[in-house]
């Protein structure tokens, strides 16, 4: 039977930035994700420019991408009324076919083992965990990270809280030829029972991304039908898709998208990225945070983990601290904005008291946004 020090379930910037970072530093790793690279997921892919320096230190050099530079936001109520403002740190349009494809290609440099298999167990032992996959694989690891994203075979069978509980979302993206979109602007854009993201990435195209509630899903054909239906009601969603060209044959979903709080440790296994904690996406963030968790963990792994022995305990404790500090406030202001700019009323009302003082609006992005690290 093969062993690892540490087993990393899932390969996206989480599961792919621990990967190096651990590999970096002498330890060996197996990392598994069901997908072959390249490929599309469904994300907003805007990046925050917070975790540029971080990346730095692990010579992930993201320039070699051509991503696109953005520093402007424009937000639309569903009604059409906009707000217009400079984003304080500003970020990267990048597409997740293009960056996680990187890293991966990052992470074999180092010497990390990526298996395309799917786990469906993680069995803790006598200080040792035994992995199988759905292909038969068996090893045994040390520590194991869980970076599976937002909803995964695992989570059912470690019975995790908010597996069980129906959630009333889910996510659709697409990329989109539209030359007349500007390059340096993310736009939000709700609409009655949702919200829409548009930026540019490193190819040209525009990336529209959105959340949707299943009730207000629910009686439409397919998303096409709820596209035409709900979302070209905004007008700025409406002159978008009048006048852009579809690039994927057929748009990318998620459903059960769930917001509930999750466990950062589940049985000694360490949570990274959507696995530990989902960001709503009208906060522009969740990118930045998958890959500073993978920092977190990493950094409260490697002080404890020697050729001698390792301390459970200290890296479980320590990581759930550093998560803590640095993304429960953002993840609890994250809900507040939704709750706020899902209800039309409130939303119209929280438009004019912006427009009436224009300084709060950057200073309710800086709360969902870290410093650079």
């Amino acid at each position: 039977m093969k062993k690892a020090d540490i087993v990393i379930v899932g390969g996206g910037l989480a599961g792919l930035t621990a990967a190096i970072h651990l590999a970096a530093n002498g330890l060996q790793i197996r990392l598994f994700e069901k997908e072959t690279y390249p490929h599309h997921k469904v994300c907003g892919e805007y990046l925050s420019r917070e975790i540029l320096p971080y990346l730095q230190t692990l010579n992930i050099p993201l320039s070699q991408l051509n991503p696109v530079e953005i520093n402007k936001l424009v937000y639309s109520t569903p009604q059409g009324n906009t707000i217009n403002t400079d984003l304080p740190l500003g970020g990267l349009g990048i597409s997740r076919y293009a960056l996680d494809n990187f890293l991966f290609l990052k992470a074999k440099e180092m010497g990390v083992e990526i298996v395309n298999e799917s786990v469906v167990s993680a069995d803790f032992h006598k200080d040792k965990f035994l992995i199988k996959t759905l292909q038969g694989s068996e090893i045994t690891a040390d520590l194991v990270i869980g970076a599976f994203g937002k909803r995964s075979l695992l989570d059912k069978k470690l019975n995790r809280d908010f597996i069980d509980k129906k959630s009333g979302w889910l996510a659709v993206k697409s990329h989109y030829q539209f030359d007349g979109y500007s390059n340096n602007t993310v736009s939000l854009h709700n609409f009655k029972g949702g919200y829409c993201g548009l930026s540019k990435t490193e190819t040209g195209a525009v990336n529209v991304c959105y959340l949707a509630t299943y009730k207000s899903f629910k009686n439409h054909k397919n998303s096409e039908d709820y596209k035409n239906g709900v979302l070209r009601k905004n007008p700025h969603l409406n002159s978008f898709f009048e006048q852009a060209t579809p690039l994927f044959e057929k748009e990318l979903t998620i459903a059960q998208v769930s917001f509930d709080k999750k466990s950062l440790v589940e049985n000694h296994i360490l949570m990274l990225g959507d696995a530990a904690g989902l960001i709503h996406p009208l906060c522009g963030n969740g990118m930045a945070m998958a890959i500073h968790s993978a920092k977190l963990a990493s950094e409260s792994i490697l002080p404890h983990y020697k050729p001698t022995g390792f301390q459970r305990n200290k890296i479980e404790e320590s990581y759930i601290g550093q998560w803590n500090f640095h993304f429960k406030s953002r993840l609890k202001t994250g809900r507040i904005l939704q709750k706020i700019l899902l209800n039309p009323g409130l939303a119209e009302i929280s438009q004019t008291l912006i427009k009436a003082f224009p300084a709060v609006l950057p200073k309710i992005i800086t709360k969902t946004h870290g410093r650079p690290i």
